[in-house]
């Protein structure tokens, strides 16, 4: 009767949960005896020598580096000119070619433009071009050779001279607002702030030689560098400053 009851009580804790059945008994083939597994719940403590999955987590290193990463900058912006060193017919490019428009009362050159890759040249009679909308120097230079043989195909004898990135304008976003009126008082030498007129502190950096201009929000906006160094420069120079002026 007594065994009767054990079994009974064993196969409704087995039928509950409770108690590993027999389907849970591993075979240790070392010792040739039956370990019963460790259950599911981590809540139970484990035999010593058991060993348990490792939990997934995100290394140490990886989320130091992510707390540790700084302001990315965007370039927007190129604005490079080459020398044709031939004088130019703008009528009769504009009349010859597509996307073009030329309107002498209003402005003295061709704007003509690119679909691949994105970009307008204003050309002008002297043989000077000014080509602007890419973001990537590569772009740039591909976009002025572009335009360089569109007009070369009309007759023009045409060169290439002188191919130069003359203004980079990027953009960034300090994610956090600033005190822009402390900020123009204490280098009032640098800058200059009239929010009636524009939103923007106006910051002239002397080196590198750019221009900034800074938003109440923390974003910014880089104009006359040349290169890229110039205006990571610019940004590593004047982010601790910013930093000071953080508003609490």
């Amino acid at each position: 009767m007594a065994e009767e009851l054990i079994m009974t009580a064993r196969g409704s804790l087995v039928a509950s949960g409770s108690l590993a059945s027999d389907n849970d008994m591993v075979l240790d083939q070392s010792s040739s005896q039956a370990v019963m597994q460790p259950p599911s719940s981590t809540n139970i403590p484990q035999k010593a020598g058991t060993s348990v999955p490792p939990q997934s987590q995100m290394p140490i290193a990886t989320v130091a580096s992510l707390i540790e990463t700084g302001p990315v900058l965007t370039v927007q912006n190129l604005v490079c000119t080459v020398n044709l060193d031939c004088p130019l017919d703008l009528k009769m490019i504009n009349f010859r070619t597509r996307n073009s428009e030329y309107n002498p009362s209003r402005f003295c050159g061709v704007v003509m433009r690119l679909r691949d890759p994105r970009a307008t040249a204003l050309i002008f009679s002297s043989g000077k071009i000014v080509v602007t909308g890419t973001k990537h120097e590569a772009s740039a230079h591909l976009a002025t050779r572009k335009f360089a043989r569109i007009i070369q195909k009309l007759g023009f004898k045409v060169k290439f001279l002188d191919f130069k990135i003359h203004n980079m304008v990027s953009t960034c976003d300090l994610r956090f607002p600033i005190r822009l009126e402390n900020l123009n008082q204490m280098h009032g030498q640098f800058s200059s702030y009239e929010p009636e007129l524009f939103p923007a502190l106006i910051y002239r950096m002397v080196k590198p030689r750019v221009v900034l201009l800074i938003f109440v929000n923390g974003k910014l906006v880089i104009t006359g560098a040349k290169t890229r160094e110039e205006t990571q420069e610019a940004l590593d120079n004047i982010h601790p400053i910013l930093r000071s002026f953080k508003k609490q």
